[in-house]
């Protein structure tokens, strides 16, 4: 299999080399954070750190964490390191559950970005040949621009469809031959099931390869899109505060996303006690930036649940990876005691036979007890007919979620496509449990 490279000389560096040059970068950030954003020099005087105190990698844990709250308190340009003048792009989150987060971009750090994003799209097998389609909603929303110039970067022909009007999406995919498809997993899915309710079979389109990404997805469910859509899917990884898409992405290999460690220092702690946990740990990502100029980020706690693999990959990239996110350390439930991710009950539920790969699992609590349902839809309606199927089917769910999670749920069989998609991140967790005391 022939491998492609974007950028082959820095993605095959030895390791020596990348923690040399990681070490350089890291000094130089940290000396200009402390100089140029009051907001550091605050944070770190009071821990009583400076930037003479990096002498290796390690000694970033010296250093404070950066959580989303420190952006929202200097909303919106107090973390800038450059003036507005020299910020040229300006991403927002959407704010619905507090103030926006804002992050700025020069035009250094745009064209570092089409980069990172050219890395992970050519990693994943597409070329300049490629027709991309583009099914992320443009604005404020990262995703989608972010994605769009790497991929033109490449030469591949972009169709900048944004999210919704899903037919139409189909249809476009089918006359313009879009050969990629860039959404969340969940739409992807939902674009498989809405194909085949207009009558197209896999070989009706030219789809090779989906970029996958803004949410979680388990092997199962990749799986299930693979097998639907007729796509090879990857996953990529990215967060608006560090830079968007591009963080990290698969390889044709699929064995783990190459984070570029030329451009961000990657640390993995345990959420509760924040210690740094050893390689090959699973515990919450740390990432800092080495090289944005709009809006530097030291030690910025992502909440994603993951683990550092610092081996060679097969395809010869030598950068660290990073294994698909297990959830975020603020979504994982609590259950009768049991920690778990939604996507652990995701794993266990989708591949059985006779259901299909969409789920909702709402949380209760009686007589001061937390009680789960899991409800996930038929493949075949005319099963609700039959009781003895029902039945079967539901004791098949519960032992699979007892054998593998230790879970007790309750399991409710819904009519096909009766669960609500989604066009952008799936809402799979309904929390009803502190309803009746006035909310969360």
């Amino acid at each position: 299999m022939e491998i492609r490279m974007w950028q082959r000389e820095i993605e095959t560096m030895q390791r020596d080399a990348i923690k040399e040059l990681q070490l350089e970068k890291l000094k130089s950030m940290v000396a200009k954070l402390y100089r140029d954003v009051p907001h550091y020099k605050k944070k770190f005087d009071e821990a009583g750190v400076s930037p003479d105190d990096i002498k290796t990698l390690s000694d970033i844990s010296k250093f404070p964490f950066t959580t989303k709250e420190d952006i929202r308190v200097n909303y919106p340009y107090g973390l800038f390191a450059k003036p507005l003048k020299e910020i040229v792009r300006i991403h927002a989150s959407s704010g619905t559950t507090g103030v926006p987060t804002v992050v700025g971009y020069t035009r250094n750090d745009l064209n570092t970005w089409s980069d990172l994003v050219a890395r992970i799209v050519v990693a994943a097998g597409v070329t300049g040949e490629d027709i991309a389609q583009i099914s992320f909603g443009y604005g404020l929303f990262t995703g989608a621009l972010g994605l769009h110039y790497g991929l033109e970067k490449i030469g591949a022909t972009v169709v900048p469809v944004s999210s919704g009007n899903t037919e139409r999406q189909i249809n476009i995919m089918r006359d313009f031959g879009s050969t990629v498809l860039i959404s969340t997993p969940t739409y992807a899915m939902y674009l498989a099931e809405t194909a085949k309710g207009m009558g197209l079979e896999k070989g009706d389109l030219k789809l090779k390869i989906g970029l996958l990404g803004s949410e979680g997805c388990s092997d199962e469910f990749r799986d299930e899109i693979e097998e639907k859509f007729g796509i090879f899917p990857t996953d990529n990884y990215g967060l608006s505060e560090i830079m968007g898409p591009g963080i990290s992405g698969e390889c044709v290999y699929r064995e783990g996303m190459h984070i570029a460690e030329d451009h961000f220092l990657a640390e993995i702690i345990d959420p509760v006690t924040e210690e740094v946990l050893p390689m090959g740990s699973t515990g919450e990502l740390v990432l800092s930036s080495l090289t944005r100029e709009g809006i530097p980020l030291l030690r910025y706690r992502t909440k994603d649940i993951t683990t550092l693999i610092d081996e060679p990959c097969r395809c010869g990239r030598t950068h660290t990876r990073m294994t698909r996110t297990l959830g975020r350390s603020d979504d994982m439930l609590k259950v009768k005691g049991v920690n778990v991710f939604p996507t652990q009950i995701e794993s266990a539920i989708v591949g059985i036979e006779g259901i299909g790969s969409h789920y909702l699992l709402i949380l209760r609590r009686e007589n001061y007890m937390d009680n789960l349902e899991v409800k996930v839809e038929l493949v075949d309606g005319k099963v609700l007919e039959s009781y003895g199927e029902l039945e079967k089917i539901q004791m098949t769910i519960k032992k699979r979620l007892l054998t593998i999670l230790g879970l007790d749920a309750k399991v409710t069989l819904c009519s096909p496509m009766e669960l609500e998609r989604f066009t952008g991140k799936a809402k799979r967790v309904l929390d009803l449990r502190f309803e009746k005391e006035g909310g969360r």
